[in-house]
């Protein structure tokens, strides 16, 4: 059997500190693996599950959005992606019994971490108006209870509809049809918190808000900037394909404020030289930026291939693009002191990068939430295909943007209408297909949902997994809009912090994972999600559920739609639960690339969808071109005194789910509450290493938002620049500190302050 979850809470501990890592994976990685399986499963389950992972018979790793190759490795999974099928194929369990044991004030002082342990959720709970104890409910109850609480409201914009990224593609189209049979857009999500930043800018500029590249690509480029991104963290199995690239010949360089074990080298632990050898050195150049620094970088590249004979594809720019007269001539002068100063980096390091530039025909930039979290992001990005353009790098084999996602079907929920403000193509699609007139309106993103909730505007809050309160920014006021709803719902695999922040009345509804088996009173079903580059495919669990009456996302969709929308509703929600293969024959019939969808996801690796820049060089924007943009050089302001945060996360932790204490590749164990400091930073402020610290945000409101006691670290960070983990850090980010354009909170920049802890 699992061991049992700890009875203690050890996050405050104060952490350990030692050297940090100059490699990701290996050995170190396959002990650590084994380690948390079999801390959460029994030796036969942990095999039963981890050889299914990634497979075309099995499931869709819950951990990231990396794409699978065409010929999966039999343990095609990384660490951190072993973690997080071990957390939820995990043995442990909370029955009612653990809620009649725990009251809801005093979960709320344990950290997500000791929540996150405890297991499976397997009962619907109600907490009813100002009960101490969350309580067992039937689910006839609990669907009728929702029902009468959102047919009561002024308005159905009054109601918001959240999803998390793990959402099958079948689970969020229907979930959208029910939001907009109900009559709102309010439909925020994961991605308006990360890659929101991305879609804006890719939309405007090249007609499509996702990534251009596949895997072929990568293994086929010349040079793969990666900017911004962690991925021996945050998208490991991505190592693996740098590691391809790099011995094909392509050159690697990386962006980042932070030096990143899994960008110096991999261990390869697939392969005798990454088991016993040294593994591959992947980084060519290391740019240390600082905070904030990327659009002067690519603005000073665009300079230098402007200015160079020959640099620019001149043939691709007059038959492709619009705008390049206005860009090239806002582009011609540099100001050098002021790129130097936003960048932190030599001129020398700009001109080399230049140089492997002009070497190299087919270039990939590969940027996440480094680029996305800033207030001048859009803009960033949008530098970036300026400078793929200039070269010609948009639908030629072995180049492209590739901005990486993070959950592992974060792009499909957006391609299936889970979407605040919704294009009316779609919107006709919709209507035409289920005979009903959608809302128009736009709705409410993340950001604006807490507004919403702050304001009294929203009082019904539903999520489709996720964590929200921990996941969203400016915890105090996420909180507090929580508490101001009549009710809060959550459907949900494992235990939260928001399950105990909640309005008046609260539900948590459990439902299956990717590791469980879907079995209708049809018989088995199977979901699709789509990766990080466009492809789409199946995903089948093969665990038995954790309960006998476990629902799926697709069975509680559909019986909520029917008791809120009534009998006299003609979308056939009982036959959708039942048979998700006509869930499918109707996006086929209303998303552009589906058609045939359910032969297509039946195939082996299932399929791509279209993709007009990659496939045909033709760009659906405004213009009917790729169109270059103008994007004057910004940077952060930051006082004498402070420093500029960016909140990341651990090597044992993905999103606001925390595996363990530890992040073994920057050499700190046993604790979570470190802030990340340039020693040289360090020694002006009179912070000592080891020293204690509040962190102190400031914003323009003159709001005291505070994070306290944080163990300085004296680390090798850009100058000028911070680091410390969230969720434990998101009550720094000010709810009205966003992004211009699209809104994502800017939690790579944030202003502190240090002060030493009482």
């Amino acid at each position: 059997m699992a061991k049992q979850p700890p009875h203690r809470d050890p996050a405050q501990d104060a952490p350990h500190v030692g050297p940090p890592a100059h490699a990701a994976a290996g050995l170190p990685a396959i002990g650590h693996t084994l380690r948390m399986a079999a801390d959460q499963m029994s030796p036969g389950r942990v095999l039963a599950t981890l050889r299914k992972v990634n497979q075309p018979d099995g499931f869709d790793c819950p951990g990231c959005a990396w794409p699978d190759p065409d010929k999966p490795h039999l343990a095609e999974f990384c660490e951190n992606g072993a973690k997080a099928v071990a957390e939820e194929a995990t043995e442990r369990r909370i029955t009612p019994e653990f809620f009649a044991a725990h009251p809801v004030a005093e979960l709320a002082e344990r950290s997500g971490y000791w929540l996150g342990q405890q297991g499976r959720l397997t009962t619907p709970m109600l907490l009813d108006e100002d009960a101490t104890h969350y309580a067992p409910i039937g689910w006839d109850e609990a669907f009728a209870l929702i029902a009468a609480e959102l047919t009561a409201l002024g308005s159905p914009d009054e109601a918001a509809f959240y999803t998390s990224g793990r959402t099958s593609n079948e689970a969020a189209f229907a979930y959208q049809l029910f939001a907009r049979r109900l009559g709102t857009n309010n439909l925020p999500d994961c991605s308006n918190m990360c890659h929101e930043s991305s879609g804006s800018a890719l939309t405007e500029t090249l007609g499509v808000g996702k990534g251009s590249v596949s895997l072929k690509d990568l293994y086929q480029a010349d040079l793969i900037i990666v900017a911004g991104q962690n991925p021996g963290t945050n998208h490991p199995r991505m190592l693996s394909a740098l590691e391809r690239a790099k011995r094909a010949g392509a050159k690697i360089v990386s962006v980042n404020p932070l030096p990143e074990a899994g960008l110096e080298r991999f261990k390869n632990p697939q392969t005798p030289r990454g088991l016993v050898g040294g593994g591959t050195k992947l980084t060519d150049l290391f740019l240390q930026i600082r905070l904030g620094g990327d659009l002067a970088l690519f603005r000073a590249l665009n300079h230098l291939l402007l200015t160079t004979p020959d640099a620019v594809d001149e043939a691709f720019v007059a038959e492709h693009c619009a705008g390049y007269r206005e860009f090239a001539a806002e582009a011609a002068d540099l100001d050098r002191p002021a790129t130097l100063a936003a960048t932190g980096l030599p001129w020398e390091q700009i001109e080399e990068l230049h140089r492997l530039v002009l070497s190299s025909r087919k270039i990939i930039v590969c940027w996440a939430m480094g680029l996305t979290q800033h207030k001048h992001s859009v803009p960033t990005i949008r530098e970036v295909v300026n400078f793929l353009l200039l070269r010609g790098n948009v639908g030629r084999p072995g180049a492209g943007v590739c901005p990486v996602r993070g959950h592992s079907n974060v792009q499909g929920d957006r391609t299936m209408g889970i979407f605040e403000r919704p294009s009316t193509a779609f919107l006709d699609a919709l209507g035409k297909e289920f005979a009903f007139e959608p809302p128009r309106a736009h709705g409410h993103d993340t950001v604006d949902t807490i507004r919403a909730m702050r304001d009294g505007r929203v009082k019904v809050f539903f999520a489709m997994g996720g964590n929200f309160v921990s996941a969203s920014p400016d915890t105090d006021a996420t909180e507090a809009a929580m508490r101001r709803c009549r009710l809060t719902v959550h459907v949900s695999t494992k235990l939260n912090r928001s399950h105990v922040i909640t309005g008046a009345r609260a539900l948590i509804l459990p439902t299956l994972g990717r590791t469980d088996r879907d079995v209708s009173t049809l018989g088995p079903q199977f979901v699709s999600v789509e990766d990080s580059m466009g492809m789409v495919h199946s995903s089948r669990g093969g665990l038995r559920p954790p309960a006998p009456d476990l629902l799926s996302e697709v069975a509680i969709v559909s019986r909520l739609a029917r008791a809120a929308l009534g009998p006299q509703d003609p979308t056939p929600w009982e036959d959708f639960a039942r048979d998700y293969d006509l869930i499918r024959d109707r996006i086929a019939r209303v998303i552009p690339g589906f058609d045939d969808f359910n032969a297509k996801v039946r195939r082996p690796g299932g399929f791509a969808l279209p993709h007009a820049p990659r496939d045909s060089r033709t760009f659906p924007t405004a213009t009917g071109r790729a169109n270059f943009t103008v994007n004057p050089l910004t940077a952060p302001d930051v006082p004498p005194g402070r420093l500029l945060l960016q909140t990341l996360r651990s090597h044992d932790q993905y999103n606001t789910t925390v595996y363990g204490l530890d992040d073994r590749y920057r050499g700190i164990t046993g604790g979570r509450r470190v802030v990340l400091v340039n020693p040289a930073d360090a020694a002006e402020l009179g912070l000592a290493d080891g020293q204690f610290v509040d962190l102190v945000s400031e914003w323009k409101d003159g709001v005291e938002r505070r994070a306290e006691h944080f163990r300085v670290v004296h680390y090798p960070v850009a100058r000028g620049g911070a680091a410390a983990y969230y969720p434990e850090t998101n009550v720094l980010v000010p709810l009205d500190s966003t992004a211009d354009i699209s809104n994502t909170p800017t939690s790579k920049a944030v202003v502190v302050r240090l002060e030493p802890t009482a």
